[in-house]
């Protein structure tokens, strides 16, 4: 797999060596960007040509020599965004840059056309009740609240099944009849969905005992009915499997200011004070990829919540990573997370 970051050169860099890394790396453009990691230019093979017609020589550094002002895409933004964007321009490649125009990937076209059918089961987790949610779900489920015009779990699915999956395993509880009714057998998508009832709630991790054990033979993708993102799940795969752990936890970064001056002490005496600090964190993303063994381990009726069921793995020295979520995300928990992603269902 030809991989972005095999493709960034600094801007001091001589010509020549920029041409090897552009060759080796065998995406067609090279990514410049400064020690931080911000994005400052790009180096495409038509670069190269229209310096060599200038007669620069092959020891010029590559910003006398890179495009400075190259379209970029939004780590927020979704696959089909980025394809429209790409196709409107003409462009065979763009960098993915965040808010603070560090490169975090590169999408070219053929990857975005390329629909490759991914086999790993997916698992959506849609038997909440929805409380801090009431009125709304007093008489409707929460994944069947709608964003825009789409219920959330049919705005999931859909992003699930755009990224390639087509095996589907849906887990509910509260008001089950509404969810089977709306998304059926999945042949309206084009993919096979079938159901697991819990009868009393067991938990996230739970439900994992509910599953046809014999049909999971490849690592589950497991995610909370109630979340909207643009995250790449087949990076999210690969990644799980070049770690070899037995579970995977996509966590986002989370900062806290705490509202008053800091104190820190030694004894009697003051040691230093600062003022509002930024407390930064990693929370759980409610996206994971547990092995076949993990789903194995589960048994019918147990009833536990996942971060206790990677605790207890943990504890027997099993390996779990975490995956750090940049693109977009958004929990619809609580009623201003719900307004929020009315404003923003235009992300996805």
């Amino acid at each position: 797999m030809k991989k972005w970051e095999n493709v960034l050169v600094r801007p001091d860099m001589p010509l020549e060596e920029a041409i090897a890394v552009l060759d080796k790396g065998g995406l067609r453009i090279a990514l410049v960007v400064d020690a931080a990691g911000e994005l400052k230019g790009t180096l495409t093979d038509g670069d190269i040509r229209r310096a060599l017609l200038r007669h620069l020589p092959l020891t010029s550094p590559v910003e006398e020599v890179m495009c400075s002002t190259p379209h970029v895409a939004g780590s927020g933004w979704s696959k089909d965004k980025i394809l429209s964007v790409m196709e409107d321009l003409q462009l065979l490649q763009i960098p993915v840059v965040d808010s603070r125009k560090h490169v975090v990937g590169l999408e070219t076209l053929h990857g975005l056309m390329e629909r490759r059918t991914i086999r790993n089961p997916v698992f959506l987790m849609a038997g909440g009740f929805g409380t801090r949610l009431r009125p709304l779900t007093n008489e409707c489920p929460k994944p069947l609240l709608k964003v825009g015009d789409k219920p959330i779990l049919e705005l999931i699915l859909e992003s699930l099944v755009s990224a390639g999956f087509h095996r589907f395993f849906i887990s509910t509880h509260y008001l089950p009849e509404m969810i089977q009714e709306h998304f059926g057998d999945g042949s309206q998508w084009g993919v096979s969905i079938e159901y697991v009832h819990e009868e009393n709630p067991l938990g996230t991790g739970g439900a994992l005992g509910l599953l046809p054990k014999d049909r999971i033979d490849l690592p589950l993708l497991m995610m909370n009915g109630d979340l909207l993102t643009t995250v790449n799940y087949r990076g999210l795969l690969d990644f799980h499997a070049d770690h070899g752990s037995v579970a995977t936890m996509c966590v986002r970064e989370y900062e806290h200011q705490i509202p008053y001056g800091v104190v820190q002490t030694d004894g009697t005496y003051i040691r230093s004070m600062e003022e509002k600090p930024v407390q930064k964190c990693f929370i759980n993303a409610g996206i994971y990829v547990v092995s076949p063994e993990l789903v194995s381990a589960v048994m019918p009726g147990q009833r536990v919540d996942m971060p206790t069921l990677l605790e207890q793995k943990m504890g027997d020295g099993e390996k779990v990573s975490m995956f750090p979520v940049h693109e977009y995300w958004l929990d619809i928990g609580k009623m201003d997370d719900f307004h929020r992603a009315q404003k923003e269902v235009g992300y996805l």
